[in-house]
C-alpha cells in the first residue's frame, strides 16, 4: 500500500481523483485490510494545515482525539476522551470517528455545537451539516460552531459486546429570543436531537422537549436527559 501525505487541499484532491482511500489513524480499518487486502493507494491529512486546526470555535479533522482540551468546549472534550483506550485515542482522528466510524461517538456533541463541516470532494472545498457529512462520507478537512454559553455530556458505562452505550449531550447557546437548549442523544446506534427555547424554568425546558423526539425515549434515556436539562437549564449559565 502506497500512503500519501499531502500538503496543501490541492495536493488532497489530486490524491483523491488518484483514487486514493482517505485514513485517520486506521484504528477501524486495520483489522479489515489484514483480512482483505489493502488498497493499493490511501492518503492521510496529517500534514495538510487546514485538518489540523485547533482553537475554541474549530478543530481538524485529522486531530487526534487526545490532542481535544480545553481550548474545545466541555462536551466535544468529554466525548473525545470517552473513546476507546489511551492508545487509541492517541491514533483515532475526529474524521475518522464522524465519518469512519458506526459510533460516531463524537456526533451527539457536535450535534448540540450546531457544527458546520468543511469538507473535501471531488469538486473541491465546501461546507456543509452533519447530516450530508454522515450520509455521504466525504473528506472531513474540520468543523467549526458557536460557543455555547453552557454544554454538558455523559455517556453510560456499557456491556463487553453488548450495544453501543447510552450518550447524551447537550449545550445552551444565546439568540435572538434569548437561549436555545440543543440536545442528542445515541441511543443505541440510532442518534437523534432535538431542540427547543429556555430560559429558567426547568419544567417548561422539559415540556417543550417533550413533544420532539426526546418524548419517545426509553425511560433510562429520558432520566438521563432530565437529570442534564435540570443541570444546564437550573445552573447560572442558563439564567
Amino acid at each position: 500500500m502506497l500512503l500519501r501525505l499531502p500538503t496543501s487541499v490541492s495536493d488532497a484532491q489530486a490524491c483523491l481523483a488518484e483514487g486514493a482511500v482517505p485514513v485517520g489513524g486506521a484504528t477501524l480499518v486495520w483489522a479489515t485490510w489484514q483480512r482483505d487486502g489493502f488498497p493499493e493507494l490511501a492518503m492521510s491529512l496529517r500534514d495538510l494545515p487546514e485538518a489540523n486546526v485547533l482553537g475554541p470555535e474549530t478543530v481538524g479533522g485529522a486531530v487526534v482525539l487526545h490532542r481535544m482540551d480545553e481550548r474545545v468546549p466541555d462536551v466535544l472534550r468529554l466525548a473525545a476522551a470517552s473513546v476507546g483506550t489511551g492508545a487509541v485515542r492517541r491514533t483515532a482522528t475526529v474524521g475518522g470517528n464522524l465519518v469512519g466510524s458506526a459510533l460516531r461517538c463524537l456526533l451527539p456533541a457536535a450535534l448540540v455545537l450546531d457544527a458546520r463541516a468543511v469538507v473535501l470532494g471531488p469538486d473541491g472545498v465546501h461546507e456543509t451539516d452533519l447530516a450530508e457529512l454522515v450520509a455521504k462520507r466525504p473528506v472531513l478537512l474540520s468543523l467549526h460552531w458557536r460557543e455555547p454559553i453552557a454544554c454538558a455530556y455523559r455517556k453510560l458505562p456499557g456491556e463487553a459486546g453488548g450495544p453501543p452505550p447510552l450518550v447524551v449531550a447537550s449545550a445552551v447557546h444565546s439568540d435572538d429570543d434569548g437561549h436555545r437548549l440543543r440536545i442528542a442523544v445515541r441511543d443505541g446506534y440510532e442518534v437523534l436531537s432535538a431542540d427547543a427555547s429556555c430560559g429558567s424554568d426547568v419544567d417548561e425546558t422539559l415540556h417543550a422537549l417533550g413533544s420532539t423526539a426526546v418524548g419517545d425515549l426509553s425511560a433510562t434515556a429520558r432520566e438521563v436527559v432530565h437529570s442534564q436539562v435540570a443541570a444546564l437549564v437550573g445552573g447560572p449559565g442558563a439564567n
